[in-house]
């Protein structure tokens, strides 16, 4: 078995809607059946009883290697506690060869996963030792190392439930909720409402009481202290019991509550001076501890926090006791778990001693061991639920703190006798209010119901019925893709939307380059989702970037397909046939919102028949409204966009819309049949956005299709009297798209300039100059940077076959250079000839022939 690529879909695939990890996967003759592998499904199970074989089901014989692996990396990640259920093999049209798909909640585990399986598979073909448990372990280790914490988890939860996307940002918890515009983001429990000042006050101890007392909140008395006598000084003047705690701190760390002794108040500044140079000492509340949670202006959860203690039994240890309590599967030593590892530190032990404990100590039975003063789950501590029986001005009141320092997200820490009493009845007070506040003993509290807090923030951030989204339009096909995708793109701006825009030449936000190259994959697509400044995003999303990732977004609202043809690139990455290629394009298709729209080339079989897979509406667009198709879909009142004589027509049962062709100037008053078609494409999409008909008549007569808007998109030129047409067009059916298109323009003589890409199949490549040959007088082949791993000559060879017989052009060159070809073709004409030139390296080759132009003017 070998393994030679694994790649990760970080977005819905040709294989499913969840993220995966993809394997290529060579197996032996041998291997394609385990039947044929004795002992080996015994010595796999031995080392992993759980593994359950996928597919074929119940079926050795037809079980490869491949399989095996499959199922071994998702019973892996689900024997760790990944949340997964979906793998698939599938065998490619290499003999021996599978791709192997494995869903994956956090990249970095599935991948894990992927090495682990094989190591698992090696082991049982050479019966070599597998340590399963250790395994297990180092995949729970990097899942919870990695994954999302409960906080930040528990608002990203409640933001799929709403619909809005999120994207980490970091591999911690900074999380992007929403796109473009409308996009928020969050780390932890902040979000981008928290401001630094707010988060700094809540920081400062000391200037927080100071605020909350002027806003009459109840609050205790203390300050400062520089040093550990002046500790001691301060707490003798507040008399009785204090709480020495860090200015500065958080989570609890270095706190030490109900002390009184001198001992006691020094060592507690020591523990407090490690966290912070400035400790505060203040009067001890007698009560307990509860953390108020507000979100905005509500009181939205509550909880009693009591401090980490054991239990005796008579028999074990204080220390071995702690040992036991944290053995328990809920407590870690992060706050990825329910619960937090209680720890023997020095604070610990001062309150151990202060109870005639020290660690040895074996308590009796029953007794209650307190290991802290303070309660909070950072040091081990439980929660028990209160939310429901907080007094109304209790709640007041800690909505009043959080305002008072600004905080949209607040924990508000109350010392009181109970919650069911105003904080003044009982003496209570509000000691502490915290940013970024840890939401665990709410979510899962030891005792009572978990809250809804992360609904309450998405609420908070969030309006009812707004699911953070910016209109997304996927343009797919094997030709017109950069044109459609334009075209729609300018419709929007002419709506005032700032349109983002990704494409083979790429990524523009408000028509400004920000990336350029080939922009057609899932990353620029990602990138433009989470610039601030896009209102509606437009993605020309080629099949390589879907292969390769994955599309960039969830879903879309509209989807344009506008046309499969005989295909491209066929013979790349498994896509063989003309039918895998279009599985491969109506991905966007299947991934259109449920309110979405499907805008589709009806002429196209291939095309047309992904309206099955939309989970939206349909829009069929085509030249010809008798198609059955169409007339089928007009008939039952849905959408379809079609030519009648000079306009097309936009209808929906009863309503109609005409728009001119002559309105139109990329068709040429409708000569340019293609460029007819990439305007119905686009007229559907933008019309399934609810963009005004007027709007769509101003964006379509502005449009413009030039070197400069549109390189290599049927860019006209004047030169010497003859006319020039520069495009990219590199596929058979491009080709004769452009030969009908350029039938329709007078001229005395016809030359055409080609060459072919390598990575083209050879029948594709001789297939371009037998339709050529048919078309124009004089044919110059040329061969330059695109042969892809092909041998020098060899795509000129293949492109000469192709004129073998040809019916019209009998003046074929054969040029070394695009550049040198592009010359050889202008030095041949005359006024009235036409000279269509097929760039391959379009702003070079645009350059050139504007160069050119310049200087025979």
């Amino acid at each position: 078995m070998e393994i030679s690529r694994i790649r990760a879909l970080r977005g819905p695939n040709l294989w499913s809607r969840h993220t995966a990890i993809e394997g290529i996967v060579a197996c032996t003759p041998e291997e394609r059946s385990i039947a044929q592998l004795p002992g080996f499904e015994a010595r796999l199970r031995a080392r992993f009883p759980e593994i359950e074989f996928l597919q074929p089901a119940q079926d050795p014989a037809g079980i490869t290697l491949a399989h095996v692996l499959e199922s071994a990396a998702l019973g892996l990640q689900a024997q760790a506690g990944c949340k997964v259920a979906f793998s698939r093999t599938v065998k490619t049209v290499e003999d021996g060869v599978y791709q192997v798909i494995v869903e994956y909640t956090e990249e970095a585990v599935g991948r894990l996963a992927f090495e682990t399986a094989e190591a698992l598979c090696r082991s049982a073909l050479e019966d070599t030792p597998f340590d399963l448990q250790a395994a297990l372990a180092e995949l729970r280790e990097l899942d919870e190392d990695i994954r999302l914490g409960p906080s930040t988890g528990s608002i990203v939860d409640a933001a799929v439930k709403r619909g809005i996307p999120y994207r980490r940002l970091t591999e911690g918890s900074m999380v992007q909720f929403g796109w473009g515009s409308k996009q928020r983001r969050i780390q932890a429990a902040e979000t981008d409402m928290t401001s630094a000042i707010s988060e700094a006050i809540a920081q400062d101890k000391e200037l927080t009481k100071a605020l909350l007392d002027a806003a009459g909140v109840p609050v205790p008395k203390g300050r400062s202290v520089t040093s550990a006598e002046d500790a001691w000084k301060v707490a003798s003047e507040l008399g009785g019991r204090v709480v020495v705690k860090p200015r500065d701190g958080n989570q609890g760390k270095g706190v030490a509550v109900n002390i009184s002794t001198r001992d006691e108040v020094l060592t507690a500044y020591a523990a407090a001076s490690d966290i912070s140079s400035d400790v505060i000492v203040e009067r001890y509340l007698p009560g307990h501890d509860f953390r108020m949670l507000v979100v905005g202006d509500k009181l939205v959860a509550a909880a009693r926090r009591a401090p980490p203690q054991v239990i005796g039994d008579g028999v074990h240890t204080v220390r071995e006791l702690v040992e036991q309590v944290n053995r328990d599967p809920l407590r870690g030593d992060g706050h990825a778990t329910s619960l937090t590892k209680i720890r023997l530190d020095a604070i610990a032990l001062s309150v151990l001693a202060r109870h005639g404990f020290d660690a040895d100590s074996v308590p009796h039975k029953g007794a209650h061991v307190i290991l802290r003063n303070n309660a909070n789950l950072s040091t081990g501590g439980t929660a028990t639920d209160v939310t429901d029986d907080v007094h109304p001005e209790v709640a007041a009141r800690a909505v009043e703190a959080a305002q008072m320092v600004g905080l949209d997200i607040c924990g508000v820490d109350v010392v009181c006798d109970n919650v069911i009493q105003p904080l003044e009845e009982q003496g209570g007070g509000i000691v502490e209010v915290n940013a970024a506040p840890g939401l665990r003993m709410h979510l899962q509290p030891s005792f009572g119901k978990g809250r809804a807090v992360g609904d309450a923030i998405i609420s908070n951030m969030y309006a009812e019925g707004d699911d953070g989204r910016i209109p997304v339009v996927a343009v797919s096909g094997t030709n017109g893709k950069t044109t459609t995708t334009r075209l729609i793109a300018h419709i929007l701006t002419c709506n005032k939307l700032r349109v983002g825009m990704t494409g083979t030449d790429g990524v523009y936000i408000q028509h400004r380059r920000i990336d350029t190259g080939d922009c057609s994959g899932p990353r620029s697509a990602r990138n433009v989702l989470m610039h601030p400044d896009v209102d509606a995003a437009v993605f020309e999303t080629a099949r390589g970037g879907i292969l390769r990732e994955g599309l960039g977004f969830d879903r879309c609202d509209v989807a344009v397909v506008t046309n499969i043809g005989v295909g491209d690139h066929l013979g790349l990455s498994f896509i063989s046939t003309v039918e895998d290629l279009a599985v491969v394009k109506r991905v966007i298709v299947q991934n259109v919102a449920k309110h979405g729209t499907a805008v589709l080339n009806a002429a196209d079989p291939h095309v047309s028949r992904m309206a099955k897979t939309c989970p939206g509406s349909v829009t069929f667009f085509a030249n010809d409204r008798h198609l059955p198709i169409m007339a089928t879909h007009r008939a039952k009142g849905r959408r379809v966009v079609y030519r009648d004589g000079n306009d097309i027509v936009a209808l929906e049962g009863t309503f109609q819309q005409r728009l001119p062709l002559a309105g139109i100037p990329l068709t040429r008053q409708g000569l340019i049949g293609f460029q007819v078609e990439n305007a119905m494409a686009a007229i559907g999409a933008v019309w399934a956005l609810g963009i005004d008909w007027e709007i769509i008549r101003q964006g379509l007569a502005s449009f413009v299709s030039d070197a400069d808007t549109a390189p290599g998109r049927f860019n006209l030129f004047n030169y010497k009297g003859a006319t020039l047409i520069a495009d990219y067009g590199h596929n058979p059916d491009a080709i004769q798209a452009l030969v009908n298109a350029v039938d329709s323009i007078p001229a005395k003589r016809r030359s055409v300039v080609i060459s072919g890409a390598g990575d083209r199949r050879d029948e594709d490549i001789r297939r371009q100059t037998e339709i050529l040959g048919g078309a124009f007088d004089q044919v110059v082949l040329y061969e330059d940077a695109c042969q892809r791993g092909r041998a020098d000559g060899e795509v000129l060879s293949l492109l000469r076959q192709g004129l073998n017989g040809a019916k019209r052009a009998a003046d074929i060159h054969e040029i070394m250079g695009e550049f040198l070809a592009i010359d050889t073709a202008l030095a041949a004409l005359q006024p009235g000839d036409l000279c269509l030139i097929l760039v391959d390296q379009v702003e070079e080759a645009l350059a050139h022939i504007k160069q050119r132009i310049a200087e025979a003017q």
